[in-house]
């Protein structure tokens, strides 16, 4: 039989925070397969927990991943963790989880801390949609299409950020979407948690003043369905009512409802756009 790979949610701050179900998985599985084996010491041993560990991060995602699923088909329970947080969640082990299930090997998630949702429960931000970005490409063309896609997001926008890259990120969100409001979070479930409600513009002029300090989970809030509204309406007023018509007629649309569809968009009437046609 095989064994199962246990996704095991770790405290992000507050080692309180950790569920005795996966202190108990952790004693149990034969492996801990640990983001950085050295920082998750200090986890093991404050709950006394002696399971073996080996490192699964970044770098030998791939090759690792390979290794632990041989390791699974030969009937070896194993439990995945992260530095901090849920496994998988902007983290390599994605790339395990996938494998298994190529392999038909079982996984299962045992749920706690995760730092994006935190972050997004305490913003004042909608929660009822929402997308998660994580850490923003740092390739710079890569960097630019991601930025555009967000500009056009309408749900609430769930990013990571580093404090040493914290004021570029905030510039370039502020030069791509505009003015927007966001909460930036740090120090999540610590003694100094810091939950700041702002704009964008007032964000990147209070980090001029104060160096950034912690890492950052940001929460944007995205654009609202006013201002597509109003960039709808600006667009069909820079064209002529003949060049919206051919907007229209040029995709098949007879004149009768291109006529319904210009008035739509100009926010007329029906007879308007007929007399202006004339």
């Amino acid at each position: 039989m095989t064994g199962t790979l246990y996704l095991c949610a770790t405290p992000i701050g507050n080692l309180s925070d950790m569920t005795q179900r996966v202190i108990d998985t952790l004693g149990e599985v034969d492996v801990i397969a640990a983001e950085d084996t050295r920082n998750s010491i200090k986890l093991l041993n404050h709950f006394e927990i002696r399971t073996p560990m080996t490192s699964y991060h970044e770098y030998n995602k791939v090759e690792k991943a390979d290794q632990l699923v041989s390791q699974l088909l030969n009937g070896k329970n194993i439990a995945l963790i992260t530095d901090a947080g849920t496994p998988a969640i902007s983290d390599p082990g994605e790339v395990l989880v996938a494998k298994c299930h190529e392999a038909g090997i079982p996984v299962t998630s045992l749920p706690g801390c995760c730092a994006c949702i935190t972050a997004l429960t305490l913003s004042g931000l909608p929660t009822r949609r929402f997308c998660f970005e994580g850490f923003l490409p740092s390739e710079k063309k890569e960097k630019k299409l991601i930025l555009e896609e967000l500009k056009e997001e309408t749900r609430t926008i769930i990013l990571y950020e580093a404090p040493h890259h914290l004021k570029r990120t905030l510039q370039e969100l502020y030069d791509t979407v505009g003015q927007r409001k966001i909460t930036l979070c740090r120090e999540l479930t610590k003694k100094f948690e810091t939950v700041m409600p702002t704009t964008l513009e007032h964000a990147i002029r209070y980090y001029e003043e104060n160096e950034p300090k912690g890492e950052y989970v940001l929460v944007l809030q995205g654009k609202s369905r006013e201002e597509i509204r109003q960039n709808e309406q600006a667009r069909w007023e820079k064209m002529s009512i003949e060049e919206h018509m051919a907007y229209y007629e040029q995709q098949g649309i007879d004149r009768k409802s291109a006529m319904k569809l210009v008035a739509a968009d100009r926010g007329v009437g029906k007879r308007e756009i007929y007399q202006a046609l004339l």
